[in-house]
């Protein structure tokens, strides 16, 4: 951060500095490069702006939060297809609103792109309907239930255990897209307080004392 308080103001800006209402710049380098590493991995657009603090917090408890839901859930609750088998897809709005919650995960980036990598290897593209769907990769990691059944059994092995997963990683990728807007963007200011010079009432005190009058 550079301090710009007492220096003059008439000089252009530098690519990447957001002023703070107080004066002091932030170096945010390259807002665009910031906001795709903190997506590709929680914490590391804060780290490449230097802002070392925010990037370890980011990191520790983004990641820990979506890995306690991913063991909690026995890597189940991270998926990007509805069903390994299509046939299985529930239809029309309720199979196009199935998967919301893989929107907030692959917020956390690499750390959820198995899912992806499955999505895109056992993809039906040019098999009939009724085929067998290839086998999981990576071990089965972030694989799809292969049918509405499988998906059952595993809500009913895992009981409130399996919402409570899931519900853990939607909120780490949730967490970390504002991360990212943080990192592209940089931190949002609130307005700074009103000062009061020496002997002087605010507009709040002045506000103040009239209420007092006002009242019986």
């Amino acid at each position: 951060m550079n301090d710009r308080r007492d220096k003059p103001a008439d000089k252009p800006a530098k690519k990447g500095l957001r002023p703070t209402p107080d004066g002091i710049e932030i170096d945010l380098r390259d807002p665009m490069v910031a906001g795709v590493l903190a997506w590709l991995w929680p914490g590391a657009g804060h780290l490449y702006q230097r802002r070392y603090a925010k990037g370890v917090l980011f990191m520790t408890c983004i990641l820990g939060t979506f890995f306690f839901g991913l063991v909690l859930g026995e890597g189940k609750v991270v998926y990007a297809a509805q069903f390994a088998n299509s046939r299985q897809a529930y239809p029309g709005i309720q199979g196009k609103l199935s998967r919301w919650p893989f929107a907030m995960q692959i917020g956390v980036g690499l750390p959820a792109s198995p899912a992806v990598v499955q999505l895109i290897f056992r993809a039906p593209k040019d098999r009939e309907l009724d085929a067998v769907p290839p086998p999981a990769i990576l071990g089965g990691l972030m694989a799809p239930p292969e049918s509405r059944d499988e998906l059952n059994q595993w809500n009913k092995e895992m009981g409130t255990r399996y919402d409570l997963a899931l519900l853990y990683t939607v909120i780490a990728g949730l967490l970390n897209w504002l991360a990212i807007y943080d990192a592209a963007a940089g931190p949002a200011f609130s307005e700074p307080a009103e000062e009061k010079p020496p002997g002087r009432k605010s507009k709040d005190d002045k506000d103040d004392k009239d209420k007092t009058k006002d009242k019986p």
